[in-house]
């Protein structure tokens, strides 16, 4: 069968299918700041019982419980009274998306106001009309003043974990409606910035098997240069058959093939300094051309996938329009539901009021559920056969479809004069994060290009006292998409600055501790610095013996000015066989006000792990011209066994309450790269760092 060919459903004959005239110019993302009186749709009162439609999606971080204890404080309530609903586009006006570990921070605020006018208007007697929302300062809120304390918590609010735990329906894939058909999106085993398409394939095949309800060619099937060829089928284990039966052969672009050396040669470093001055500075001091370099420090660290452990999925269905309008929802675990239905009004030539998107609970997002994917292709294929389907992505596809964290090559130079650094040049190159390739076209990034990517730039600047400075960057489009991951360009740039923050410490024969307290003049970095370093005993460092090399490394920062964290890492290094284990993390972390420390702890401990995998485990191979990750064998993750314990140690704070879900990605991964570093006397410049890499450089170093 040729591509021009469409099967709609088997024996139904061929449906034709059109495509309205879109424009060129992507979806822009809106990002509107909400208000009590916005907040005051958040949360209703009816029946003597109160709803709080959550303004943020749940993805683990534990906003839901958050977001309920606030307004249960609030009201006077216990949380259990307070009955949570995911956000819908049908219930609750325009939010920001849940990106930058910025939901407490943004919401907090508005929703006690809301609940303290709700309150109070009760306490009066008034049950209905509308009200407006009391301008109440902060500290006359009763659920954000200041607490004192570390083990003091808010009560116990249930949030969606007794779901959770009981295997109640939450996800997108738990979705079940009358009639439900399961589809999938086939496509080019390639990047999706490559342009390829189906070409042929064996209709009569997939025709043959008696769950195959529709082969779907539509041009909306589309993810930048990838033409996808839908199968729906009324079971799914049936897609694994009919896919095979389709034997599907591919059309792609000539000349379009790369392998890993052409994304190395893209972003390598030195490459780009040897042209002149890179794009973008976030520094601009002219530093002396005859400046005497103390360290001169190049490092590389590779693409990372997200990984979640809930591949994404979508169920769409269309409904009839005296439905209260409504003529298409879709449930989704998404990160920014009115983007999504911004996407799929304008892909579908609908009017956005005529879409509802209802979020489902997300099994890990870290940045990678900001895009339509899923749901638009789910949107198409329930379209084309009448019925409601359920899209729902392989583990491969996951990773070949979704986009990644961008690799990135540095280099720092750094003078050190009198005790002190004088001189600091840092430039990097990577690709895009914000201005992501998998939905802006090249000349649209092109002219982004223009203002400079500054999820690329995210921790570049140092978060120390250097008198002359120079922070350049510069962002390539590569063969494969990249974009948000888990504190965007936080987690390289910083463990970049950490680790030559260190080398420079020893070069001056200071304490790594004493060092950075000595180049910061901020009081709350020197605070977790200084809580960090107390509850490891920084000064009783790990001794090596016959059999094992012991180290101890330090590292801290600022993530978006705002949030602060440090932490200690000791490692073991075994000579014999070059095996790394990190034995002890300790994290001080400083998010001001905490309303939920449980839920703080908890995703601290996640960013540790995921700086421990950054160092240690990660690296998305690429082959013949793609991912060539399926799975979590190709993809080597931290384990239960490879998790140290982790202390978390929160700071009393009355400053407001700030991001938490990525501010540790600032301090995890530099103290263990500095604790290697102290442990074998060898700093690892190529991540990550695997045990043949470690017996080498043992070698090496004598």
């Amino acid at each position: 069968m040729k591509r021009r060919q469409f099967l709609a459903a088997a024996g139904a004959g061929v449906l034709t299918v059109t495509l309205a005239g879109c424009s060129l110019v992507p979806v822009i993302p809106k990002r509107p700041t909400s208000t009590a009186n916005d907040a005051l749709g958040w949360i209703r009162h009816e029946n003597g019982r109160y709803t709080l439609w959550l303004p943020s999606a749940e993805m683990g971080q534990q906003i839901s419980a958050a977001m309920q204890g606030l307004a249960a404080a609030e009201l006077g309530v216990p949380p259990a009274q307070v009955h949570l609903q995911l956000p819908s586009t049908r219930h609750i006006a325009r939010v920001r998306a849940t990106v930058g570990s910025a939901s407490v921070q943004d919401f907090a605020l508005p929703l006690a106001r809301a609940c303290a006018t709700l309150r109070e208007a009760l306490a009066q007697g008034q049950t209905t009309g509308t009200l407006a929302a009391r301008d109440l300062p902060a500290n006359a809120l009763r659920s954000l003043r200041p607490r004192t304390g570390e083990a003091k918590t808010t009560p116990a609010a249930p949030g969606q974990l007794h779901a959770l735990v009981t295997g109640q329906p939450l996800f997108a894939g738990d979705t079940r409606l009358p009639g439900l058909l399961y589809g999938r999106v086939l496509r080019a085993p390639v990047s999706a910035e490559i342009t390829s398409r189906p070409q042929a394939w064996d209709a009569a095949a997939a025709r043959a098997d008696p769950a195959c309800v529709a082969v779907v060619q539509h041009p909306r099937l589309a993810q930048m240069g990838s033409l996808g060829l839908g199968i729906v089928a009324r079971t799914p284990s049936a897609l694994d058959r009919i896919e095979a039966a389709l034997a599907v052969q591919w059309q792609v672009e000539d000349g379009s093939a790369f392998e890993q050396a052409a994304i190395d040669e893209r972003i390598d470093i030195d490459t780009h300094l040897r042209r002149g001055a890179l794009q973008h500075r976030l520094r601009k001091d002219d530093l002396p051309a005859d400046t005497a370099w103390t360290l001169d420090l190049r490092m590389d660290v590779p693409l990372a996938a997200h990984a979640p452990i809930e591949p994404r999925s979508a169920t769409a269905h269309w409904l009839a329009a005296a439905d209260q309008g409504i003529a298409l929802k879709v449930w989704a675990g998404t990160q920014d539901l009115f983007y999504m239905r911004d996407v799929l009004a304008r892909q579908l030539g609908l009017d956005a009021e005529r879409i509802e998107v209802q979020a489902c609970r997300i099994g890990g997002g870290f940045g990678g559920r900001t895009l339509c994917t899923v749901e638009l292709e789910a949107a198409v294929l329930a379209q084309a056969v009448g019925a409601p389907v359920k899209v729902q992505w392989s583990r491969a596809q996951e990773f070949a479809q979704g986009f990644q964290r961008p690799p990135s090559s540095h280099r720092v130079r750094a003078r050190v004069q009198g005790g002190r650094i004088t001189h600091w040049w840092h430039a990097l190159a990577s690709s895009h994060i914000l201005f992501t390739p998998a939905a802006m076209p090249v000349w649209m990034q092109t002219l982004a290009d223009l203002a400079g990517d500054s999820g690329v730039a995210r921790g570049a600047q140092i978060p120390y006292d250097v008198p002359q400075q120079r922070i350049e960057f510069t962002a390539q489009r590569l063969p494969v998409h990249t974009g948000p991951w888990r504190g965007l360009g936080t987690g390289p740039n910083t463990l970049v600055v950490e680790s030559a923050m260190d080398e420079c410490a020893r070069h001056a024969e200071a304490d790594p501790l004493d060092w950075r307290l000595q180049h910061t003049t901020d009081a709350r970095l020197a605070q977790v610095l200084r809580r960090a370093a107390a509850e490891a005993h920084w000064p009783e460092r790990p001794a090596s013996d016959a059999s094992t090399l012991r180290g101890r490394g330090i590292a801290g920062g600022i993530y978006k000015g705002v949030s602060y964290a440090a932490a200690v890492a000791d490692v073991e290094v075994q000579r014999a066989t070059g095996q790394v284990r990190v034995v002890a993390l300790w994290c001080a972390h400083d998010c001001g006000l905490v309303l939920q420390p449980d839920g703080v702890r908890a995703q601290t401990e996640g960013n540790l792990v995921w700086c421990l995998g950054m160092v240690l485990h990660e690296k998305l191979p690429i082959a013949r011209s793609g991912v060539a990750a399926a799975s979590f064998a190709d993809y080597p993750l931290p384990r239960m066994g490879d998790i140290p314990p982790l202390h978390v140690h929160l700071i009393d704070s009355s400053a407001p309450p700030t991001g938490a879900g990525e501010t540790a990605m600032v301090a995890g991964a530099g103290a263990i790269a500095n604790a290697l570093r102290d442990a074998t006397g060898v700093r690892f410049v190529r991540l990550p760092v695997r045990s043949a890499d470690v017996l080498r450089a043992l070698g090496a170093h004598g």
